[in-house]
């Protein structure tokens, strides 16, 4: 083992309260850094749920739309001139809008209906559990997620309530599609969505566009912009990024979650500093002995840039085991925290830099060293 690595070693566990300080304020960093960039990753990728699972080349809307959720309408017979177009082999309209629902026991609660042409597929239920999705055609038929039986005061397939005044029976149930408003989704067929949104039935909040096999994406993207008055055309992509935007940095959300983000990382800088700047403090004589015994300064400096590295590695190795835990913790909650591969290594790099950047202070104080000093012990 290189001599550098073992006085490295022996400094940083001499004292062993304070090396548990050091790894404290390294676990507390990463962990606050992994939530709220957890949080971030899957605040973003459920304002895009909708979007990721409709089956669509371009969604067609009114301009301006904001979001998935923005409910503006345009008239259903652009669907017509749409279809006209050559390549485009589908155009389903899709509605969507709050309404209440009201529970047997006649307490209300606020859902968001989504309706699609459920023969020509567009945005249909997904990771079903029980019921079918044809089951939809049937009248008064729904399907809602079992997250929210409690919410929604209903036990599971065939349990009855009413949206708008207007009877619903649970048909199909699916597991895992959950809002991040926290506002139940429920599904129907979209004449039903109409009616219990209160869109006219010559209205629509999109249009689905799917296109031919041998279709020029761009081509029929610049026709229907031509042939459609006020109206926007964007790919899948593009929405998610819009949707992903407004709700991330119009509304303020991804700015509180990067604002806890940079306050972890200070907070981790600043534990490791002191800690860092203490131990070398302690050992100015031990570090004076090595330059009167010949040592380089850059040795030194590797001494004290090694007692980072391995707090670095100590302390991402607890912070890593203490996030997988809160990932698993809330998997199943209405907000999970996503933590990819790159973010795990965007950690990691963060740490090391974090944990270098700190050993400044205790390089500049061994800057200082007088070899002589050693001798007046």
């Amino acid at each position: 083992m290189p001599l550098v690595f073992t006085l490295a070693f022996r400094n940083l566990f001499h004292d062993r309260l304070r090396f548990i300080a050091t790894v404290i304020g390294i676990v507390f960093s990463i962990v606050l850094v992994t939530v709220q960039m957890g949080l971030y990753f899957g605040f973003g990728r459920m304002v895009t749920t909708m979007i990721d699972h409709a089956s669509a080349d371009l969604w067609v809307m009114p301009r301006g739309t904001k979001c998935f959720e923005d409910p503006s309408l345009l008239n259903t017979r652009e669907r017509y001139r749409a279809l006209a177009i050559n390549g485009v082999a589908e155009a389903i309209p899709l509605v969507i809008g709050f309404a209440d629902w009201r529970m047997p026991g006649g307490a209300m609660t606020p859902v968001f209906v989504v309706g699609s042409d459920l023969r020509a597929g567009g945005l249909q239920p997904w990771n079903l559990v029980d019921g079918q999705v044809e089951a939809l055609s049937s009248p008064k038929a729904i399907a809602v997620d079992r997250s929210y039986f409690d919410r929604l005061g209903i036990s599971g397939l065939g349990a009855t309530a009413e949206i708008r005044q207007q009877p619903v029976r649970v048909a199909a149930v699916t597991d895992g599609i959950r809002s991040f408003t926290t506002t139940p989704f429920v599904f129907m067929d979209v004449d039903r969505a109409r009616t219990h949104t209160g869109v006219p039935s010559g209205k629509a909040t999109y249009l689905l566009i799917r296109l031919s096999g041998d279709a020029n994406l761009d081509q029929v993207r610049r026709q229907l912009t031509s042939d459609i008055t006020d109206v926007e055309v964007l790919t899948p992509a593009e929405f998610r990024e819009r949707s992903r935007t407004f709700w991330l940095f119009s509304t303020g959300a991804g700015a509180a979650l990067f604002a806890g983000a940079l306050l972890g990382v200070i907070v981790g800088t600043v534990v490791v500093a002191q800690t860092l700047y203490a131990s070398t403090k302690e050992h100015l004589n031990e570090f004076a002995t090595l330059r009167a015994m010949g040592s380089s300064r850059r040795y030194i400096y590797n001494v004290i840039v090694w007692q980072a590295l391995l707090s670095a590695v100590i302390g991402f190795a607890f912070a890593a085991l203490i996030s997988g835990l809160v990932v698993q913790l809330t998997a199943t909650t209405a907000l999970p925290i996503v933590v990819t591969p790159a973010l795990v290594g965007g950690l990691f790099l963060l740490t090391i830099i974090m944990c270098i950047g700190s050993s400044i202070a205790a390089i500049v104080q061994v800057t200082r060293i007088d070899p002589a000093m050693v001798f007046t012990r």
